[in-house]
């Protein structure tokens, strides 16, 4: 038998060096948002003067030094829905120590519920009367031929309109109109003009109702009066006040409110604000 061929062996091949895989990193864990803000100050921001119990029985024995004069006259005015009517109830309950409602109240309409110019009687808890009355009037409105005509607030201001005069948005009251008086005594004219704004509206009022506004504070102004901003439903605009009303001159969301109220009509001219809820 010949010799068998002899098959070609494969060339051996060297194994590759394995390339080293690159080290596994761990992905670093998310920074931490920061904590938010507290929503209140320390301390008050703002301190009173008093309290409410002191502040109260000074003004039950509060005196009027004129014979002529048998009270002070306080001057509501303020936008459709701004509180007028529910602020007055508040110094009602404060004073009488119980709930009433002798202003009425309408918070559903989107019209002025106050029609008429009536004065409001502030009684003690033994049902007398103190020497400070409320007039309420219509509800202002940002369009022309809406709500209380300024001419008619200007003429309420200078003690011009009989009790029960009838609002009318079109033709304020004139000199030959018998609602409207034409020798008028101290006791009849405005001591203070209090402007009732809502907390959730300041920043979105109308141009044109801040307008109205700035009218009737420059004759106030002019007459020299006493003006005063107060601000309502604050408990719907910080969530701390309204679990706790006592957090006010605490809460940091109010206190942007007080800053923002060089944005006022005519606040430039040192009008104090107040706050109370709805």
């Amino acid at each position: 038998m010949g010799e068998s061929a002899s098959k070609p062996q494969r060339p051996q091949t060297r194994p590759r060096p394995r390339t080293p895989s690159p080290p596994q990193i761990s992905p670093r864990p998310p920074t931490p948002s920061p904590p938010p803000p507290p929503p209140e100050f320390d301390k008050p921001w703002r301190i009173m003067r008093g309290d409410k119990d002191s502040l109260r029985e000074e003004l039950r024995n509060f005196k009027l030094c004129s014979s002529d004069v048998k009270f002070v006259r306080l001057l509501i005015v303020g936008e459709v829905g701004a509180g007028k009517s529910s602020f007055i109830n508040s110094v009602n309950n404060a004073f009488q120590e119980r709930i009433t409602s002798r202003a009425l109240v309408d918070a559903t309409s989107g019209t002025s519920f106050t029609k008429i110019y009536k004065t409001h009687h502030i009684k003690g808890k033994d049902g007398s009367r103190l020497p400070f009355v409320f007039n309420d009037i219509m509800g202002l409105e940002p369009a022309d031929g809406q709500g209380a005509h300024v001419k008619d607030i200007i003429s309420a201001l200078k003690g011009f309109l009989e009790e029960g005069y009838k609002f009318n948005p079109v033709n304020p009251a004139s000199e030959n109109d018998s609602n409207y008086k034409t020798n008028t005594k101290v006791s009849d004219q405005t001591f203070c003009l209090v402007n009732v704004l809502s907390a959730n509206k300041v920043s979105l009022m109308d141009q044109k109702l801040i307008q109205k506004m700035k009218e009737i504070r420059e004759v106030a102004s002019e007459y020299n009066l006493p003006q005063v901003v107060i601000l309502t439903k604050v408990d719907e605009i910080c969530p701390l006040v309204k679990q706790d009303l006592m957090k006010v001159y605490t809460s940091k969301k109010i206190k942007e409110k007080h800053k923002g109220k060089v944005n006022l009509p005519g606040s430039h001219k040192g009008i104090k604000m107040k706050w109370i809820p709805d």
